[in-house]
């Protein structure tokens, strides 16, 4: 089957990424560290299932799979989940709260010229970024990639800054912290670059935003800096997942149901073992990192 490429060989312009799913170990504690500390909400919880975001939106999905073994540091899987607010101020009072309430889950944090980024580890080891984005007026784009940077960014400053009294008071009381939040983007861990651009652009229709040759890819749709990031900066040459602790499945948000459909084609077209049941496409990359694509909403 040919595919027609000035329609369906891209993702379309309003792709967006949804929930990351994570197995864990310890339901309780990953809820408190994700609720309590990151600021999301508990918007519900079943069995050994819940479900944490903000308004009705799920960004972190955590599912209790305490008999897996967790992953070794060089395996495949997930770099980190990038959690995105929209105010400078929002991030600032999630900064606060980790920062208060799991001090030593801090690892980093960066100015990246596109936007303001603090980095943590969950309590099982799963990478957390949260992100502010600065507007697109100010991105630079050079010859179609994306000019980002890692500059210093002094947490105590941007927090001076940024985080007002009153907000800070409201952390530190338990209330809820402001503005909205999503998932911006996702960065995972492969074995190698090159088969990560063949899957993830030539496959499955993101566009190539900036690479670091043979260490990094940077992906999006709709000129977006990036959905989605691949690295091998500490898992090269790694293979196919096991079933572990971790991550359990990526998901992207589609414009419509005609996109959902586009994909399906697609991952037929390349011969992608794929289960389409109408509503979402799911597939596998490959280092067995599971992708689920269905439509916003």
């Amino acid at each position: 089957m040919e595919v027609d490429p000035s329609v369906t060989d891209r993702l379309a312009a309003g792709t967006a990424m949804g929930a990351v799913t994570l197995h864990v170990a310890d339901l309780d504690g990953m809820i408190r560290y994700y609720r309590d500390g990151v600021g999301l909400q508990l918007l519900r919880q079943e069995g050994d299932r819940a479900e944490l975001g903000r308004g009705t939106h799920a960004l972190v999905i955590l599912e209790h799979t305490p008999a897996l073994r967790h992953a070794g540091p060089r395996e495949a899987g997930l770099f980190h989940t990038a959690i995105l607010f929209d105010t400078r101020e929002a991030l600032a009072a999630a900064v606060y709260s980790v920062a208060r309430r799991h001090p030593g889950s801090f690892t980093g944090s960066s100015d990246h010229v596109v936007s303001n980024a603090f980095y943590f580890d969950d309590p099982e080891g799963n990478g957390v970024e949260l992100y502010w984005d600065r507007d697109r007026t100010q991105w630079s784009w050079v010859h179609g990639r994306i000019e980002m940077a890692t500059l210093q960014l002094d947490p105590n400053l941007f927090l001076r800054e940024n985080l007002s009294a009153e907000t800070a008071a409201t952390v530190e009381s338990g209330g809820p912290t402001p503005g909205d939040a999503t998932v911006g983007h996702v960065h995972l861990s492969v074995g190698d670059i090159a088969p990560a651009r063949e899957f993830y652009v030539d496959r499955l229709g993101f566009d190539t935003t900036l690479e670091v040759p043979d260490q990094a890819l940077f992906v999006s749709a709709g000129g977006y800096h990036h959905h989605m990031a691949m690295n091998v900066w500490r898992s090269r040459g790694a293979g196919r997942r096991r079933l572990t602790l971790g991550l359990g499945r990526v998901d992207i948000l589609l414009p419509g149901i005609d996109d959902v459909g586009e994909l399906a084609e697609r991952m037929r077209h390349y011969g992608i073992p794929a289960r389409d049941d109408g509503a979402g496409v799911g597939f596998e990359d490959p280092w067995g990192n599971r992708v689920l694509a269905t439509a916003a909403g």
